[in-house]
């Protein structure tokens, strides 16, 4: 068997070592520790492996709680204690800023992290019915596969909604076609839980009088989904009002359509809002600019501090709950909104949108290449805030505002939005 010894962790966890002038990446590895490995992918400049025995221990490793870890696909660093994947999330930022763009932050800010369990709030799980393994599967795939892992339970998802898995397997079960439901998502918001069951088949009236004893046995509310998202609809109870959820130091409630993009983990959400106003600063007097707003996650908080805000997002579906949201909070003096495709923006689409004094830029994973070349390289936003969920596409574009538009990187940090996985959040202030 081969033995490596693990230098470091990359972006999606695995150790890293270097055997024989090739790099391996070892799943289950952590650094300092001396392992016995066993590659399932060889190139001629790297190989990927899983480990077979741990010969010497990393004080960080932990036993991991949940039954299905190694298994199951949806985490990958139960091994190592939480305060240990948050340090090694903060070197990944670090490394993605200075080898993508040559750019160290001037202060790194302390890392964001709450709890480590029943923090998702959100999640798709894959359901299968499979007669050779007792009926049917939900829940997560497993590692590298298209399979559903077989779990009855999930420590990450909140405990009412992991003691579900094993009731709605016989659920599922029960149903006319129980092969022709490949998916349930999971979308929880204050004291309320939807569950969104995909058909691929129409339902029969005796599933659908299932679905309501166990709506009303379990107390969550289903939608239905029978084709595309735009099939998606509300089932039972008919009168069920919209999810929502609460960002308290600025006594505001934003409402959400389960379908809607939302943060997983709320609690951490609360935190990265407080820290990007911080970071911001609004003031009475100061028009924003919150640049890929969503449902009005940032928008809200800057307009409840005191500044004009204008919020700009590509879905006018998103943009028409922002404005909801707005009303609902008693701040829709303060907010504009605008439906545009900042993925083409330009210089001349840019300037049309007025003039800023501060900047938000919260972009899905592709970054906002298009947005930060728009900028003015004279004038323009004296601050920005940029919140982003990869660290390569941040990097990438702080590239841009640093060697191109004259700002600094002036701190950057990572919020652990989803533990014991890979993914990292992370948050960037930039100033001229």
């Amino acid at each position: 068997m081969p033995l490596a010894a693990i230098e470091s962790l990359d972006h999606e966890g695995r150790g890293v070592a270097h055997v024989d002038g090739k790099v391996v990446f070892i799943e289950g590895a952590l650094p300092g520790e001396a392992v016995d490995y066993a590659s399932y992918r060889r190139k001629p400049s790297y190989e990927k492996a899983h480990v077979l025995r741990v010969l010497r221990a990393s004080s960080q490793r932990v036993v991991p709680p949940c039954p299905h870890f190694g298994t199951c696909g949806g985490c990958s660093m139960q091994h190592l204690h939480l305060a240990g994947q948050t340090a090694a999330k903060q070197r990944v930022l670090e490394d993605a800023l200075w080898h993508i763009a040559r750019i160290k932050p001037e202060q790194l800010l302390p890392p964001i992290s709450g709890t480590g369990w029943g923090y998702r709030l959100r999640a798709r799980l894959s359901v299968r019915y499979v007669a050779s393994k007792g009926g049917a599967l939900i829940g997560f795939r497993e590692k590298h596969s298209s399979y559903v892992a077989l779990m009855d339970s999930c420590p990450v998802l909140p405990p009412h909604v992991s003691d579900l898995i094993p009731a709605l397997k016989v659920l599922v079960e029960g149903m006319s076609q129980p092969d022709r439901m490949p998916q349930i998502e999971v979308a929880v918001g204050g004291s309320r839980t939807v569950l969104l069951l995909r058909h691929l088949e129409p339902l029969t009236s005796d599933d659908l009088d299932r679905l309501r004893r166990f709506a009303e046995e379990h107390g969550i509310i289903w939608y239905l989904q029978a084709g595309g998202p735009d099939t998606v609809v509300l089932f039972h109870p008919a009168d069920a009002s919209l999810l929502s959820y609460e960002l308290p130091d600025f006594g505001l409630e934003l409402q959400f359509h389960p379908t809607e993009f939302t943060q997983v983990n709320h609690g951490v959400n609360r935190m990265l809002v407080r820290r990007a106003m911080a970071l911001l600063k609004p003031q009475p007097g100061e028009r924003i600019a919150d640049m890929f707003c969503g449902l009005g996650n940032f928008t809200l908080p800057i307009a409840r501090l005191g500044a004009r805000v204008l919020g700009v997002e590509g879905s006018a579906a998103l943009v028409s709950r922002a404005r909801q949201n707005a009303t609902h909070n008693g701040l829709a003096s303060r907010c504009e909104f605008a439906v545009a495709n900042l993925f083409a923006a330009t210089e001349e689409s840019f300037a049309a949108l007025g003039a800023f004094d501060k900047l938000l830029i919260d972009p899905p994973r592709e970054g906002a290449i298009a947005l930060v070349k728009a900028l003015p390289a004279e004038g323009g936003p004296r601050s920005i805030v940029y919140v982003s969920c990869s660290p390569a596409t941040l990097a990438r574009d702080a590239a841009v505002l640093v060697h191109e538009k004259g700002y600094r990187l002036l701190a950057a940090g990572i919020a652990n939005m989803f533990p014991h996985t890979s993914h990292l959040e992370s948050i960037a202030l930039f100033g001229k």
